[in-house]
């Protein structure tokens, strides 16, 4: 694997905040928006019925708005920890790529299929997507963890379909897990890799 030390990789401090940029934007604006707590968090979350009337800013807030401060921290403990597992590997494009399908995917999987899903909040559903496509960029770079990765993401997908969330994961992150919400996003994972792929070919 072909891949810069830390201290190497950030030599040039200015090339490590633009890959950071778009990590640091989502971690800010879900602080900024957690700091509203029970009124930002209605005002943000996804909602049929608000969406419907219009509301169309939630497609996007209902995202970075969390069931409470443990909901929030543990989703962006994870998504540094994906930025700092991925860095080099993946530019401030991949990510802002990542992060509008996934968004687009798991948006229209729940209103298109759902109907159901009154409200949905959190970064569960796009931290599966940006996992998949980080695994697909450690397998560029020959790492067998992508692969690893790839599976740990297919095998919790399968069991939550059959299942239901994991143990714990509720009590967790304070309320519901709405399972299907990964599944959609790791679907956005996929598209954005297939984007990928279509762009090197051209390239090439």
């Amino acid at each position: 694997m072909n891949r810069k030390p830390l201290w190497q990789a950030y030599r040039l401090p200015r090339e490590a905040l633009i890959r950071w940029a778009p990590v640091l934007v989502i971690v800010l604006a879900s602080l900024a928006l957690g700091l509203g707590e029970d009124e930002l968090r209605q005002w943000g979350r996804y909602e049929r019925e608000a969406l419907e009337s219009g509301e169309l800013w939630r497609l996007i807030t209902a995202h970075l708005v969390h069931l409470g401060w443990g909901h929030l921290w543990l989703n962006l403990a994870a998504l540094v920890m994906l930025a700092v597992l991925f860095d080099t590997l993946m530019t401030a494009a991949d990510w802002i790529l990542a992060s509008v399908l996934c968004t687009l995917s798991i948006d229209l999987g729940l209103y298109v299929l759902q109907p159901d899903v009154a409200w949905y909040v959190g970064l569960s559903g796009m931290l599966h997507g940006l996992m998949i496509v980080g695994a697909f960029a450690l397998i560029r770079a020959d790492a067998r963890l992508g692969y690893v990765l790839l599976l740990g993401v297919g095998g919790k997908l399968i069991w939550e379909q059959l299942v239901g969330p994991l143990p714990f994961s509720e009590s967790t992150s304070g309320g519901p897990v709405l399972v299907d919400a990964h599944l959609y996003g790791t679907i956005g994972g996929l598209l954005t890799q297939l984007v990928r792929m279509v762009q090197r070919r051209r390239l090439a």
